[in-house]
């Protein structure tokens, strides 16, 4: 029997949840922190191998990786490259329609015209100051591991952000920091076996920025389901 009560507040949660592009200052306690991650390592993986390892970035090491990559970013010299491929080397569709509407709803709610080159760039650059939140998270993989890691390591990803929402918390998940993986592996000392897979900006939803209000859609079930009775 479905327990409504349940399944609303959790419905709930996943439907709050959505990327957050404008942070509040406001420190996030260590304990929170800790508590979401304890919560979130109840994701399924494999054999239960539990892949994921995390970073956790606040105050004086968070500045200097957001120097460190800033700078790599603005010296634009072509220098770092991701390890891996987040996304196709061709967009198609309809994947390439909904990647256009995305970035234009980002761009139109921001005032950001077509073909603003410089303020799209400042927009991007945005990422790896992890939008002003206080707290940075690095999330790395023993490189030895298969893909059934990776999509494991999805849920946990998907677990911490629905676990920080759940507290009130705002979250955005990001790939972009892996063209940066060079600067991230000396920062944090990470071992040769030890491969970065993305990031998560952490902290209080600045309520007064208009991208915040972003709601990127979705499609319906039926025409992403096929029922085969």
């Amino acid at each position: 029997m479905t327990n409504t009560r349940l399944s609303t507040a959790v419905d709930q949660v996943m439907l709050d949840r959505h990327s957050i592009r404008a942070f509040l200052p406001t420190p996030v306690a260590r304990d929170e922190i800790e508590d979401i991650l304890r919560v979130a390592a109840n994701a399924p993986s494999g054999n239960n191998i539990q892949p994921w390892r995390v970073h956790v970035l606040t105050g004086a090491t968070l500045q200097k990786l957001i120097d460190g990559v800033c700078a790599a970013f603005d010296a634009a010299d072509g220098s770092h490259t991701a390890e891996y491929n987040y996304y196709p080397t061709e967009f198609f569709e309809p994947y390439l329609a909904r990647r256009r509407k995305c970035g234009g709803d980002l761009y139109g709610v921001l005032g950001i015209a077509r073909g603003e080159k410089p303020r799209m760039r400042a927009q991007m650059r945005k990422n790896f100051e992890f939008f002003g939140a206080p707290v940075g998270l690095m999330f790395t993989i023993d490189r030895r591991l298969a893909q059934g890691s990776w999509l494991d390591y999805g849920m946990f990803m998907q677990n911490v952000m629905l676990a920080a929402t759940a507290r009130g918390l705002a979250t955005c998940a990001q790939a972009a920091w892996i063209d940066y993986h060079r600067i991230i592996t000396e920062l944090l000392q990470l071992p040769d076996n030890e491969q970065v897979v993305a990031g998560i900006a952490l902290g209080y939803a600045d309520p007064a920025a208009p991208e915040n209000a972003l709601l990127t859609g979705r499609v319906p079930v039926s025409e992403f389901v096929s029922f085969h009775p």
